[in-house]
């Protein structure tokens, strides 16, 4: 029996990882334990840049706007795989499934956009140190940040607005663990073309064009280390970029990963497995990358516990804080 046109759906079924029961428990848990982290790691960031007025720069400005989106980014989709595996359901609404379509696309350029922004940034305090800070005033960096929402916005409002033009069939199962655009189009039944033109010219435009721009810094940033004299200086310049640039290669080669290992397998779960690597994992390790050979920003968390230190000894009238 052939599955039947509908004009307007009600609901998806997400397929998660697996269906095996024993399995459900250990998902939670591993997938809790990872939103938490990747929540509470980027939360210190935000907080330790904003309580230090040492790291009032546009570097750490621009990290802690990627950080607040790690945070959007994970939260998009890892809570209602977490609910549906606690209530053992695998139901999201229609109206539910084109919200996290929306925001998981509005997240994911907004990260990419920034980066490409961290990168330009990089460029410009190594090129061009006697003009960095009047070439990254307080104006250009907050415009910056702001076209890089507003693009972002509006790109994943018009792929949400194509995709509601499609109608469905009665069979609406989808082989991952988030509404994820690209099998959701697969499982229309009326044509497709606009949207996948659109999703290739936006990848093209909104993905190759941003990692152009990084590429081309960072090479320029290298020809620049390469021509400083001291060793002690070559090191310093490029501790400053090291972090970003471990990133950088982190999402960019994790989103490759998925591509080619969807595009490699017939496996319905393939591509959900390897998606977690740039939806969980590359957010959940930036703050460790960020942080572990930055002087600057362990000095900011240190000041970040010695004022919540203070203020629970001033609250709770205690010596010690527990």
């Amino acid at each position: 029996m052939e599955p039947k046109n509908l004009t307007g759906v009600s609901e998806f079924h997400l397929l998660g990882f697996s269906e095996e029961p024993e399995l459900q428990s250990l998902i939670f848990g591993l997938f809790l334990s990872m939103y938490l982290i990747t929540v509470f790691g980027n939360l210190l960031i935000i907080l330790a840049v904003s309580s230090d007025s040492h790291l009032h720069t546009p570097m750490y400005f621009f990290l802690s706007n990627l950080s607040f989106v790690d945070i959007c980014f994970t939260s998009t989709t890892i809570p209602k795989m977490l609910w549906n595996i606690q209530t053992q359901s695998k139901v999201i609404t229609f109206e539910g499934c084109i919200t996290q379509v929306y925001f998981f696309t509005l997240f994911i350029v907004l990260d990419i956009l920034l980066l490409t922004v961290m990168a330009y940034d990089r460029f410009v305090a190594i090129c061009h140190p006697l003009h960095y800070s009047v070439i990254m005033n307080p104006q250009l960096y907050g415009l910056l940040v702001l076209v890089s929402w507003i693009i972002s916005i509006l790109h994943s409002l018009l792929e949400s607005l194509m995709v509601l033009r499609l109608s469905f069939c009665t069979v609406l199962e989808i082989p991952h663990f988030f509404c994820e655009l690209n099998q959701i189009i697969q499982l229309a039944s009326s044509d497709p073309f606009l949207n996948n033109i659109l999703i290739y010219f936006a990848a093209v435009l909104l993905a190759g064009g941003p990692l152009s721009g990084i590429l081309y810094s960072y090479y320029k940033v290298l020809s620049s280390i390469h021509g400083i004299s001291s060793a002690q200086g070559k090191y310093k310049a490029f501790s400053s970029c090291a972090s970003h640039l471990s990133v950088v290669s982190l999402f960019y080669c994790t989103g490759l990963g998925v591509y080619l290992s969807s595009a490699g397998t017939h496996s319905l779960h393939s591509s959900a497995t390897a998606s977690v690597m740039y939806t969980v994992v590359t957010p959940m390790l930036n703050p460790f990358i960020y942080s572990l050979r930055n002087k600057d920003l362990k000095m900011g968390l240190k000041i970040l516990f010695e004022e919540v230190a203070l203020k629970c000894h001033f609250v709770l009238g205690l010596k010690k804080c527990p």
